[in-house]
């Protein structure tokens, strides 16, 4: 997902060099080989990135137990950026100039990667985004670009086709967070997805994040002559839960539809009974129902964090860090170039949340979708999908 937020240019927080269990040396190794860590692990994008840090950690303590890279242990560099546009370029910099690591990972949000990127590109560095899903990023940001995760396009074409299917829903109601490149093009591909799959959007309205009270929202969804048969809601983390309280609040009881924003513990948390038929698009349901592999990560997330894993972008900062450290292996080498050229041929990498290939050079995988149900505040599997219609990015 994605996040555009003016707040105060915030200090760079010092560096969490992860060392000791999360940088053991392999026998006989040289110096480790450092990769940057770009996480917002403060502000509206916490409940996103933290999960998603403490995943590459996990994967980093896997490779250096089984002997490194190389024979080099791995070393995250890991700095908050703090959900700050600012405080992302300084940590950017940081990163490249002074820790001069091989290649970035990291952010949730394509407005963060839009905030890291252009500087990884500039110095020739690979970045792959965790969690930030709009396909646009790699024509945007350049060749050094890659995602992790699915396309926007892809994801809001399940709700779409799923909302039309399994929900029977030919009439919506979307509303847009306008704050956001995330929702913003979320939204876009939603509409373009259930629009040319037959049904009909009722009615369009929008809110920026961070507002509390959607009052003039409701009413004017509440005046509808016809009611939609459900509502999409193309909403950040932060203002999901709120959102719909008010919506059940005013007696709006219908199925609620969105995307990735949604996978976090906010929307159970704030939402309380309200997030109950609600749905979300996202990457893995992190549950025992799981698969073989997403319960094997779960095991060892416990194991490490004493918790659960949060969502699945802690499965996604798990997969990017073995993303990477299997293109270091096949690149035989530590050169950012080479790394670069290396993730650029990946095929068939299997991973906790699904197989990346970078196919007819794509730098964004064709992954399937989990459609994830709240039922009794419990996350249920309500489908998994590839979507037979996708928009262009």
């Amino acid at each position: 997902m994605n996040r555009t937020r003016a707040m105060k240019v915030a200090g760079l927080v010092g560096v969490m060099v992860l060392t000791a269990a999360l940088a053991q040396k392999a026998p006989g190794s040289a110096s480790p080989i450092k990769i940057g860590g770009a996480f917002n692990l403060t502000g509206a994008l916490s409940s996103l990135d933290a999960p998603a840090a403490n995943g590459a950690k996990l994967a980093v303590k896997e490779i250096n137990a089984a002997g490194g890279v190389l024979g080099r242990p791995l070393e995250l560099v890991v700095y908050d950026g703090k959900s700050d546009a600012a405080t992302i370029t300084n940590v950017a910099s940081q990163l490249i100039s002074s820790d001069k690591v091989t290649s970035v990972i990291g952010f949730t949000d394509s407005d963060s990667a839009l905030a890291l990127g252009p500087i990884a590109q500039k110095a020739g560095v690979p970045f792959v985004t965790v969690g930030a899903t709009s396909p646009q990023l790699p024509t945007q940001i350049g060749d050094t670009m890659f995602l992790a995760p699915f396309g926007d396009n892809v994801q809001a074409a399940v709700g779409a086709e799923f909302a039309l299917k399994n929900l029977k829903g030919r009439a919506a109601y979307l509303l847009v967070d306008k704050s956001a490149e995330y929702t913003t093009l979320l939204a876009r591909y939603f509409k373009d997805a259930y629009l040319k799959g037959g049904g009909r959007v009722l009615l369009e309205d929008s809110y920026r994040s961070g507002d509390k009270n959607f009052g003039a929202q409701i009413t004017k969804l509440r005046a509808l002559a016809t009611k939609p048969d459900f509502l999409y809601i193309a909403a950040l983390p932060d203002d999901i839960g709120t959102l719909v309280k008010q919506v059940r609040q005013a007696g709006l009881n219908m199925p609620v539809v969105g995307g990735d924003g949604y996978d976090t513990p906010l929307l159970v948390q704030v939402g309380g009974a309200s997030a109950n038929n609600v749905y979300f698009t996202t990457h893995a349901l992190m549950t025992a129902a799981g698969t073989p592999a997403v319960r094997k990560f779960i095991g060892a997330y416990q194991k490490l964090f004493g918790k659960a894993p949060e969502n699945a972008f802690a499965a996604l900062g798990y997969d990017t860090v073995y993303l990477v450290a299997n293109a270091i292996r096949r690149a035989g080498s530590t050169d950012s170039a080479r790394i670069k050229a290396a993730l650029a041929v990946t095929a068939n990498f299997k991973a906790v949340t699904g197989t990346i290939t970078y196919a007819g050079g794509s730098r964004v995988p064709q992954k399937a979708v989990t459609v994830i149900g709240v039922k009794n505040g419990q996350l249920t599997l309500a489908a998994e999908m590839a979507p037979a219609y996708v928009p262009k990015p």
